[in-house]
């Protein structure tokens, strides 16, 4: 039977997307810039013609919701497929804001592709990609992505490009974590009940897609305090949109606002760095490689740990043996 297995690192979206113009094909309501991330990585092998349609996930049977999600995406491939088994291992926390469906989903198309026997072009699969998780249309992609929101009703213009190599920059992004388990709410809830009843949603949707051009250019131009405001104003005009949701979505915890005002403290010693936050607690620092072990000792006073993570490459098959 066919089977192809693919490696691929999540990314931290530094410019967020949060809010869907279509949920049904997962088309999203602004555009998005993101830095893929290593070593983190899932890694997915998809068994083209297995005996039944069976998902493995970290080591145990997938739930009826994982699986559907996975075997709706293989579908876009071939809507008369046969069964396929998908195994699939996180190296990193799971659920937890640290953008475990980006790898999932961007590994998974790509070994499905392969399995398959089907020559894709990379637009087409990050397509695919989009239909399990938005973010993981950006995780095929090495260094740094944008995914454009596209203005389709079929949503083949909303994929996401490579905008810098992941060797563009010697960067470190530095994860503080203060929980590690399962979200409460689920990041897709999440969206959808801040679409749904936040007032702030309109202003939200009107702005981020200014921060694009502002945070492309300091990237060509390396500039990471011209890029940590972009960044750090896009993560709360997110977080400000979901607080304002009826009831309000609340992903941070004491330890998030300690780890904001190390950043601050240490801008304010002249050491250039910036956070972001996801849906989840836990908080990403960007700062340039020469100070990153700075950095990492004064996050890890407050936080549980600290994982240093650099540039990730593309989304790769892995060759059998």
């Amino acid at each position: 039977m066919p089977t192809a297995t693919a490696i691929a690192h999540p990314n931290i979206a530094l410019c967020k997307y949060w809010g869907k113009r279509d949920r049904a094909l997962n088309l999203p309501a602004v555009p998005s810039l993101s830095l893929t991330l290593a070593p983190f990585s899932t890694t997915t092998t998809v068994e083209w013609g297995a005996s039944r349609d069976e998902l493995m996930l970290n080591g145990r049977p997938g739930t009826a919701e994982e699986s559907r999600k996975v075997f709706a995406v293989l579908d876009l491939f071939d809507s008369w497929r046969p069964r396929a088994r998908v195994v699939t291992q996180n190296d990193f926390p799971t659920a937890a804001g640290l953008a475990s469906s980006s790898s999932g989903f961007a590994a998974l198309v790509l070994a499905g592709a392969k399995a398959a026997g089907q020559a894709r072009t990379v637009e087409e699969l990050s397509v695919f990609a989009r239909r399990g998780s938005g973010s993981a249309s950006r995780s095929l992609f090495g260094g740094w992505a944008e995914w454009r929101a596209g203005e389709r009703g079929d949503g083949l213009d909303s994929y996401a490009f490579e905008i810098a190599a992941a060797n563009h920059w010697d960067v470190r992004m530095l994860v503080a974590i203060f929980d590690a388990g399962p979200k409460e709410v689920s990041s897709r809830d999440g969206m959808n009940h801040t679409q749904e009843t936040s007032p702030f949603y309109p202003a939200w949707v009107s702005s981020a897609p200014h921060d694009l051009p502002a945070a492309k250019a300091a990237i060509r131009a390396r500039d990471l305090e011209a890029l940590g405001k972009v960044m750090e104003r896009s993560a709360l005009r997110m977080h400000a949109c979901m607080m304002a949701a009826d009831p309000p979505v609340i992903y941070w915890k004491s330890g998030s606002v300690w780890a904001q005002e190390v950043v601050r403290s240490l801008r304010s010693k002249g050491i250039p760095c910036a956070w972001t936050m996801d849906a989840g607690p836990n908080v990403k620092v960007l700062v340039e490689a020469e100070h990153a072990e700075v950095v990492r000792a004064k996050l890890a006073v407050v936080a549980e740990r600290v994982h240093v993570l650099e540039p990730g490459g593309p989304a790769r098959l892995v060759e059998p043996g």
